[in-house]
């Protein structure tokens, strides 16, 4: 038997997304189609998002195989993300994806991309060793997790408002930086003094692994406000912003950490390629005995490639959803901690 080729399908939020994975780490192909209507938002609408899908993934999806040197009757699989995600936009994914599987009479299988993100350091050949811990951190998740295998996950710890990403985005809105938020700010922070400014960190008292950025977000219109800060005061502010959110995700996963026993941790998700995130994590888990893998940047984010890896399994096992798979924008993941 050849290569198994997996066509993976990513359209959960604002990015029209497609990818040929080759076997279980092989990246043929990686298309991402960026959306750049909501930019004069700051922020994802989601009706423009789902139109966008509309117009974009048939032409994704042609240059994945372009790329990919590969054709359609080529293809031994299609995965798909169902859950969770926007509504619309999931929507637009699926019913793609079951056309195309119909057409092709190839087998089709329904991914909650919180997986895929735990699982895309495989993509790079990494090794897992269970139990280890996970962490999937970008503009609509801040979740934290043990994971005993996969297919195996419990949830340590999520936010109780923002996610983290979400809390870049609006920060950078207030400052008029644009859209996405976490890049430019990430940028502006190494000119920055980190210290410059010292916002208000929360913890939740009584779920100590959760999150909480809602008051981190009201602090820095406060200051903003007060202060009308002006171009010259935007890289020591980028970098007091960008250390205290990071602050609060490192801060309670190495408390996480330290109370799972754990030896090794996944992290993904967008706000996983910020470069302050990925340096006091891996030193701070460090210390406490714990290895940190992140995938590259480019597989981070929202991306088709994680899809195609995380549903190629179920593909090699012979199994297939049937044409009335679903998106489910809601679908819960992960049973509770009980540690």
């Amino acid at each position: 038997m050849g290569a198994m080729l997996v066509l993976g399908i990513e359209t959960s939020c604002d990015d029209t997304a497609a990818a040929v994975v080759e076997d279980a780490k092989t990246v043929r192909s990686n298309v991402i189609a960026a959306q750049d209507v909501h930019r004069e938002f700051g922020g994802v609408v989601p009706e423009l998002a789902s139109r966008a899908h509309l117009d974009l993934i048939g032409p994704t999806v042609e240059r994945a195989l372009v790329d990919a040197a590969v054709s359609f009757d080529r293809l031994d699989g299609i995965a798909v993300t169902r859950a969770p995600g926007l509504m619309g936009s999931l929507l637009v994914g699926v019913s793609y994806a079951k056309a195309l599987a119909a057409a092709l009479g190839k087998p089709v299988v329904g991914v909650n991309h919180i997986e895929a993100h735990l699982l895309a350091p495989l993509l790079e050949g990494a090794e897992f060793a269970y139990p280890m811990a996970g962490a999937v951190v970008s503009g609509g998740h801040s979740e934290l997790f043990l994971v005993d295998g996969i297919g195996r996950y419990s949830i340590v710890g999520t936010t109780r408002d923002d996610a983290v990403g979400e809390a870049f985005d609006k920060a950078a809105k207030l400052l008029g930086l644009g859209y996405p938020g976490g890049p430019v700010i990430d940028r502006l922070a190494r000119d920055g003094d980190p210290r410059a400014i010292r916002f208000p960190r929360a913890t939740v008292k009584r779920s100590r692994f959760d999150f909480s950025f809602s008051g981190f977000k009201t602090a820095l219109r406060e200051h903003v406000l007060r202060t009308s800060p002006g171009p010259d005061d935007l890289p020591d502010l980028a970098a007091s912003i960008q250390e205290g959110l990071v602050g609060m995700l490192v801060d309670t996963t190495i408390q996480a950490l330290e109370e799972t026993g754990v030896e090794r941790m996944v992290v993904s998700g967008g706000v996983a390629a910020n470069a302050r995130l990925r340096a006091r994590l891996t030193e701070e888990a460090a210390a406490v005995g714990v290895e940190v893998l992140f995938p590259p940047p480019s597989l981070c984010t929202d991306n088709a490639a994680m899809i195609a890896r995380a549903g190629r399994p179920r593909l090699a096992r012979g199994e297939s959803d049937t044409l009335d798979l679903g998106a489910d924008a809601d679908l819960p993941f992960g049973v509770p901690w009980t540690g």
